[in-house]
């Protein structure tokens, strides 16, 4: 099985899209994963002619990549789960599978991508990648300059300290934040450290992808511009790999 012109089995099912290579990895090692009724290990390789089962059940030839822009109104969460009643790949209601790249919380709205590409979902995640995510935000109350400025310096959040960002005030409650952090709930959670709760989150732009003028609940596909911004990223990516 660990033929030189093979390809990774966690690459393999990414380019098969069933998920990205991390997830990919996660399923091997629970033994989800077979190559010709052989439970995969990492590192294993897929070669022409091989059955490579997730599950119990084949992958098949690599679907057409598909890749869009969605905004996710409040509400919908952004997991694959069909456990979820809110979910939403069946909120899109897609015909063929695709899954979010990264996620909005359930009360924000806004800009999400979505595909069935699983090569590209981690090379966009990645924190170290610094790639820009511009939110809109609302707090309850009035917020002031220094409270602005110790968010752009950064702050202490429970799970780490944040990046310094680009803050820029737009009202009295409402202002712009640029970070290049995507850790759980990370806006609310700064804007909770400078003694503010957050009202409304919307995201309007990843990377060199905006919303623009979207309607809410509005799935689009990617431009060729906007893929080429994507395509650019997974190549980066392939030098940490």
């Amino acid at each position: 099985m660990q033929n030189n012109n093979g390809i990774r089995i966690n690459k393999y099912l990414s380019q098969s899209g069933i998920c990205s290579r991390r997830e990919a990895d996660r399923r091997i090692g629970a033994g989800r994963v077979t190559i010709n009724g052989t439970a995969a290990v990492p590192g294993m390789t897929v070669t022409p002619g091989d059955t490579v089962c997730v599950d119990g059940k084949p992958v098949g030839e690599r679907p057409e990549p598909l890749y869009f822009k969605f905004y996710k109104p409040a509400g919908v969460v952004c997991t694959t789960a069909s456990f979820d009643k809110d979910n939403i790949v069946d909120f899109i209601n897609y015909p063929e599978r695709i899954y979010p790249v990264g996620r909005l919380d359930k009360e924000s709205t806004g800009l999400i991508l979505l595909t069935n590409d699983g090569e590209i979902v981690n090379p966009i995640l990645k924190a170290s990648n610094h790639h820009e995510k511009e939110y809109l935000v609302t707090v309850a109350n009035k917020i002031g300059d220094m409270a602005l400025d110790k968010l752009r310096k950064g702050v202490r959040i429970p799970e780490a300290w944040t990046r310094p960002c680009i803050v820029k005030r737009l009202g009295a409650r409402r202002f712009k934040i640029i970070i290049t952090q995507g850790l759980n709930r990370q806006i609310r959670k700064m804007c909770e450290a400078v003694g503010h709760e957050v009202t409304e989150l919307h995201r309007v732009r990843i990377m060199d992808i905006h919303i623009g003028d979207m309607q809410c609940g509005e799935l689009r596909p990617l431009t060729e511009r906007e893929k080429a911004c994507i395509f650019k990223v997974s190549r980066e990516g392939e030098h940490d790999r």
